[in-house]
């Protein structure tokens, strides 16, 4: 059995906790839980973390509560969002809860002596009206007091409506609801809900005598500081419609070699014996590191099946990539920057990147970054441009049909992370 605290830290998990946490998480079973607000379509990696963090806790012999947010969804959480959120209908709402619901029982145990319990906090406050809200929910905490969080105190001067204000409030009583119904006496969240949290802790003290506890995890970033969960394509989603298994495939497997440690840490489920010795054993191989993860992963937000498939069209695209089917070649676009080039008649051996269309040539230097056609020849000198995994060896480098793969793309690369399609799909090949 997990220590669930223990657990935490060695993963580098642990922001804050409130005293006393380690004493009531030992030798008895604990009830605690995280929410999920549904404004958006599917859960994306970066709510991979807090899912993580209830399957710790489950590990740990303990009863993980999900709290879908179908009330707190439709207010908007302000905590450390610059400017106030746009509300979303009703309809598409409840349509993204009823989607992330099946999501998550993917990822928890919900069977057995702990087994996770699905809530709804609509329900709580479905039958409550304004005034009854005002008079005992509203009541507990005094606006000194909401206005002393972080969460509240950086919006203060973008400005902040009673609606956001009111947020704090709601998750409190969420707190309190699922403290006095199933025994819940443990919230956990992101660094970021720190204030909301301790504000349901205050809730269930004020109005119940209770004693309830928080447990914070970090923020993830990447190690350039920017937000974790996003590729340059946006949003890596759990949901293989929206991002699809090549794609997430690939975005483990070409993160940065600094972001590593991190991320085999906090989403792997190995022990810490296991992941020491990876660490170890792939010191000075951080890609073949990234490939077990990303494989892990991959297996569990997806399937055994795709991760197979996603497997063999990786290889096939780093070795001979006209193997691959049109199928196959079509979902490697879906992870890579890919231009569209307007229709063009395209005359064999006369089209090429010093053409006078210079179509191929403002593509590559907008993509790779290249200042000047100086920099693009340098690339050639330096052999490091291939077309179709062929090397450019020539400035004066001439596309053939023959050479695009299926008639319709170029594979194009600079080193070894830079890459794009174009896509030549409205162009026509024509006979010199």
């Amino acid at each position: 059995m997990l220590n669930f605290i223990e657990e935490l830290r060695w993963r580098n998990m642990l922001h804050d906790m409130t005293p006393g946490v380690e004493e009531i998480l030992t030798g008895k079973k604990v009830v605690g839980y995280i929410g999920f607000d549904p404004t958006a379509p599917s859960m994306t990696i970066g709510n991979f973390v807090q899912i993580m963090l209830l399957k710790l806790f489950q590990l740990s012999g303990n009863t993980p509560i999900v709290l879908m947010g179908g009330a707190t969804g439709r207010i908007g959480d302000p905590s450390f969002k610059e400017k106030e959120r746009e509300l979303k209908s009703y309809d598409e709402l409840d349509s993204n809860l009823a989607f992330q619901k099946e999501q998550i029982k993917k990822f928890l145990d919900f069977e057995g002596p702990n087994a996770a319990i699905i809530v709804n906090n609509h329900d709580f406050y479905i039958n409550m009206n304004v005034l009854d809200f005002l008079r005992d929910v509203g009541k507990t905490l005094t606006v000194s007091y909401m206005m002393s969080k972080d969460s509240v105190k950086n919006r203060l001067e973008t400005g902040l409506s009673f609606t956001e204000f009111s947020y704090q409030l709601l998750q409190s009583y969420d707190f309190q609801v699922l403290f006095t119904k199933y025994q819940c006496v443990l919230q956990m969240g992101g660094s970021d809900q720190w204030g909301n949290i301790t504000s349901g802790t205050e809730f269930i003290r004020r109005n119940t005598d209770g004693k309830a506890y928080a447990v914070t995890t970090p923020l993830l970033t990447k190690a350039d500081g920017t937000k974790f969960g996003k590729s340059e394509q946006g949003n890596i989603w759990l949901d293989p419609k929206l991002t699809s298994a090549y794609k997430f495939y690939q975005f483990w497997l070409n993160s940065d070699d600094a972001d590593l440690p991190k991320y085999l840490r906090y989403f792997t489920l190995k022990t810490k014996e296991e992941v020491e010795t990876l660490e170890k054993q792939y010191r000075d191989d951080p890609r073949g590191l990234k490939a077990i993860l990303a494989e892990e992963l991959t297996r569990r937000v997806h399937s055994d099946e795709d991760f197979e498939i996603v497997k063999e069209s990786t290889e096939k695209s780093r070795g001979n990539i006209f193997a691959l089917t049109e199928d196959e070649f079509k979902e490697i676009i879906t992870s890579i920057p890919t231009v569209k080039i307007q229709p063009i008649d395209i005359i064999e051996g006369e089209w090429g990147i010093y053409s006078n269309d210079n179509i191929f040539l403002t593509s590559i230097m907008d993509i790779f970054g290249f200042k000047s056609k100086s920099d693009l020849r340098r690339a050639v000198n330096e052999n490091s441009l291939t077309i179709n995994k062929v090397k450019i060896t020539n400035i004066g480098h001439k596309i053939l049909k023959s050479d695009s793969l299926h008639d319709k793309f170029l594979f194009v690369e600079y080193g070894k992370k830079l890459k794009l399609i174009l896509d030549l799909s409205n162009c026509q090949f024509i006979e010199s």
